[in-house]
């Protein structure tokens, strides 16, 4: 299927209680309050699979340890995420508007920074992902199939190891992008929250019928997140309520410490 040029025939082809624990106690609330939406934000990771074959349009390299200090079958790198591939797992190059490298895109839909390249494989029935310091909460990404079903596991050992936390069972969804040149298109968003820690994922279905991008950690929504995390915009209402109380009883305990002076 790597060589078909059928139309559609795979997505390669085309404590103290006094007033100052009180400051104490209400600047220290408001500060995790605001510290804790910089960690939970802070703890989700994205891989967009841009970059890892050298140029574009391109061949499909293997992603191999492109996320995890090393390099692509390309000698490519990118951020360490302490993330490898089997070493099945190939970068698909996907079209864009005017240039057909494959028979997948994301037909100009979605993040516009993750346009170029997904994951897929060509010999056997699954792909490995492994996350050696693991992670929890949630896991999401993006996909498309046009005629098979596929599905996806995350386990709580690596290399597909140990117990499944979750499943996600992926019917067809293919349909149509005008002007990308693409059967496989678009892709559509899944996700799944779990219990536990996972340290590997499994993507199956049949070789060269379906492609995974926005493989994203921490969260049953695919995608790097927000631009600008709420720690580094503009607090919301409840840390700035507590903050305002902190300074209430600073004032508060400097009044009462000056009239117990004046009165010595």
């Amino acid at each position: 299927m790597l060589h078909s040029r059928k139309p559609f025939s795979g997505c390669l082809s085309r404590r103290a209680d006094s007033p100052a624990s009180r400051v104490v106690g209400a600047m220290l609330v408001a500060s995790a309050l605001g510290f804790g939406a910089a960690s939970a934000d802070a703890a989700v990771v994205h891989l967009d699979f841009e970059d890892i074959n050298a140029t574009y349009p391109s061949g499909y390299a293997s992603i191999l340890d492109f996320y995890n200090g090393g390099t692509s079958s390309d000698g490519t790198s990118g951020t360490n995420y302490g993330i490898s591939f089997g070493d099945n797992a190939l970068a698909i190059c996907l079209n864009t508007l005017g240039t057909s490298c494959s028979n997948t895109s994301r037909g100009g839909l979605g993040d516009p920074t993750s346009q170029l390249g997904g994951l897929f494989f060509l010999s056997g029935s699954e792909t490995f992902l492994n996350y050696a310091a693991g992670f929890d909460t949630g896991f999401s990404f993006n996909y498309v199939s046009l005629n098979f079903s596929g599905s996806v596991n995350v386990y709580d050992d690596l290399n597909g190891a140990g117990n499944i936390l979750a499943t996600l069972n992926l019917s067809p969804n293919a349909g149509s992008c005008p002007g990308f040149n693409a059967g496989f298109c678009p892709f559509s968003p899944t996700g799944v929250l779990f219990s536990g820690t996972a340290k590997s994922i499994g993507f199956g279905g049949v070789a060269n019928q379906i492609v995974f991008d926005d493989v994203t950690f921490g969260t049953d929504t695919p995608g790097p997140g927000p631009i600008n995390p709420p720690s580094s915009s503009v607090p919301g209402p409840l840390p700035i309520f507590g903050v305002g109380m902190g300074f209430g009883f600073s004032r508060m305990l400097r009044r009462r410490i000056k009239l117990a002076s004046s009165k010595a």
